[in-house]
């Protein structure tokens, strides 16, 4: 099936993989190829797969092109202490019409998820994260996203799909599996106050530069409990990652960009992680392809080092806190594997019907203090 919808990776990446060290990524990955042909998906869990369509990318056409680029860079780092098989399947063409693209890109996606492979997509618009949404219908669950912008991209009812309006088409199409979005790094002059208010009254969760900034740790829970992580390479700063015409003077840093893609990979759910809006006519010294490359390398690290603790293990492996307040009782758990916090959440006002959200230590101690989380109380109104 994945033979109908993928084309090599370009000879350029291949001839300059041979180049380097037999140690690097290059030549220690299984790379789909014109000569050798699409690697057999048995036997591995981390795939890459690039997308070459722009026709939704708002003001930054070209992005999706020279993907070449980026596995150059990539194919040259050295892995880390890393256990975890990896291929790299090539591209997705344009298809005729746009919605051509979608369908592949969904298929190929859905395919790889129900082999339990992992997914990393580079290239092309932020629209892309609609398509790759779309991939767990299939699966049949409930679906949470991180994303890495510094704008929501909601959209309204009367627009296309776009990278720009990508949020409000997951909310409103059926069928509906989205149970939480959460932003990172939104900047508050790039997005009305409408949007942040219907936010707030989806009980999303939105966490502005300047918090990440004083304290990268607070996005660790968030990522934990996601589903699909996508970054826009303008939530950067233009001065770490150009190839974007819409990059700004402020945004994440490089070094915070790759804390992110590590807090991803290290979460036991997330499944697919997306890297779009890079612009290669843009990235004249390679820099921002340099960037990804390494945005990648922390993802498939943090993969590696993964603790299989998500809650659904034995509850002696877990340490449990109860948290007496006014009108609630917050039950916390601690991994002894991890040392990471949950708290439970009642459904419909059952305590016998819980589920587990990620948190931090100093969240348990917000509720010490007798003042009860806000990630809490949003899962909570939520679900009552």
């Amino acid at each position: 099936m994945l033979a109908n919808y993928l084309t090599p990776v370009n000879q350029f990446s291949i001839a300059h993989a041979v180049l380097n060290s037999n140690l690097s990524i290059g030549n220690q990955i299984n790379i789909h190829t014109q000569e050798n042909g699409l690697p057999e998906v048995k036997g591995n869990e981390i795939a890459i797969l690039g997308v070459k369509e722009d026709r939704n990318s708002i003001n930054n056409l070209g992005t999706g092109s020279n993907l070449s680029q980026i596995r150059k860079e990539l194919y040259e780092l050295f892995p880390g202490n890393w256990h975890k098989n990896i291929v790299d399947l090539g591209n997705i063409e344009k298809g005729n019409e746009i919605s051509d693209t979608y369908f592949a890109l969904k298929e190929v996606v859905s395919f790889l998820l129900k082999k339990n492979i992992i997914v990393i997509l580079i290239g092309g618009g932020n629209d892309l994260l609609y398509a790759n949404y779309r991939a767990y219908d299939s699966l049949e669950q409930v679906v949470n996203i991180v994303s890495v912008d510094a704008k929501f991209d909601l959209g309204s009812v009367d627009d296309e799909l776009s990278a720009e309006t990508y949020l409000y088409k997951i909310i409103m199409d059926k069928p509906n599996n989205l149970f939480n979005f959460s932003n990172i790094g939104y900047q508050t002059y790039f997005n009305s106050q409408i949007e942040k208010n219907l936010i707030n009254d989806l009980f999303f969760e939105a966490y502005r530069l300047g918090e990440i900034s004083k304290n990268i740790a607070i996005t660790e829970p968030v990522l934990r409990d996601a589903d699909i992580v996508s970054m826009d390479l303008s939530a950067i700063k233009h001065t770490e990652a150009r190839a974007n015409k819409k990059a700004s003077p402020n945004g994440l840093t490089g070094v915070e960009a790759c804390a992110v893609a590590r807090y991803a990979g290290l979460s036991d759910k997330v499944s697919s992680f997306g890297i779009y809006e890079y612009n290669p006519k843009l990235d004249k010294d390679n820099q921002s392809a340099k960037l990804i490359a390494q945005i990648i390398w922390y993802f498939i690290e943090g993969i590696n080092y993964r603790f299989n603790d998500y809650p659904f293990d034995l509850k002696e492996n877990y340490k449990k806190y109860i948290v007496p307040l006014e009108r609630q009782t917050i039950n916390f758990y601690k991994s002894h594997k991890s040392d990471r916090w949950w708290m439970e959440v009642s459904v419909n006002n059952n305590l016998k019907k819980t589920t587990l959200i990620p948190c931090t230590y100093n969240e348990y101690l917000d509720a010490c203090n007798q003042n009860i989380p806000n990630r809490w109380l949003s899962v909570f109104k939520k679900l009552n």
